[in-house]
């Protein structure tokens, strides 16, 4: 499973590449607005700054929801550098430009997924990956990892080639949920990936075999 970081920090971003197992990022308008990033050019010079520090694929989320100005607005994305993929919501007019840049071989993530239904017409129209939002299901109790199942079933009986990205994971249950079922990929933020890396057994076990080391190294 790929895992990739979803937010527009440049440090935390740095943070999960150095750690040496972060496979690519995803962002999206509120993100960047966390981080103070405004105006077109702003924008633009973040996601080059971004494809600058990661070896992996970078979601840029279209603004426009009309299909003329979904492939303008996507083509000046995909121009940027190799490594972007444009997101595109999952809405009637997203799915015709999906369709548009699978033809013309640019990457693309279909956005704001909540059923399978809509994952299947992503799939159908080429997007690259489909995006999912397990934590804001869950929010709303249903059950988010329920769906990435549904949609894993329904892409292995056809073939799709199009990748389960699973969005809005909050934590370290979700990113093993995801793991368990077979997504392809999981986007989420640093805290939920450094989570992993906690188990109170492995923190107890460390501190004896430092303190058994210093009472050897003194005698």
């Amino acid at each position: 499973m790929k895992f990739f970081i979803d937010t527009a920090n440049l440090a935390q971003i740095k943070e999960a590449q150095d750690l040496g197992v972060l496979d690519g990022v995803t962002t999206n308008p509120s993100l960047m607005a966390k981080e103070g990033i405004s105006g077109q050019e702003n924008i633009i010079n973040h996601y080059k700054a971004i494809c600058e520090i990661v070896d992996g694929d970078v979601s840029a989320e279209v603004i426009a929801t009309t299909y003329a100005e979904m492939i303008e607005e996507g083509e000046a994305l995909a121009a940027l550098d190799s490594k972007i993929v444009v997101k595109v919501p999952m809405i009637k007019d997203g799915i015709k430009a999906i369709k548009y840049f699978s033809s013309k071989g640019i990457k693309t993530n279909c956005t704001l997924v909540f059923s399978a239904g809509q994952a299947l017409l992503a799939a159908k129209a080429g997007a690259t990956y489909v995006s999912p939002f397990i934590g804001r299901l869950d929010d709303i109790s249903v059950d988010g990892l329920a769906l990435i199942e549904e949609i894993r079933l329904i892409y292995d009986n056809y073939g799709f080639q199009t990748q389960i990205l699973a969005a809005s994971v909050r934590h370290s249950a979700h990113i093993l949920g995801c793991a368990k079922i077979g997504a392809d990929v999981m986007t989420g933020p640093l805290s939920a990936i450094v989570s992993l890396l906690k188990h109170p057994l492995t923190d107890s076990g460390l501190a004896q075999f430092l303190a058994d080391h210093s009472k050897a190294a003194g005698q």
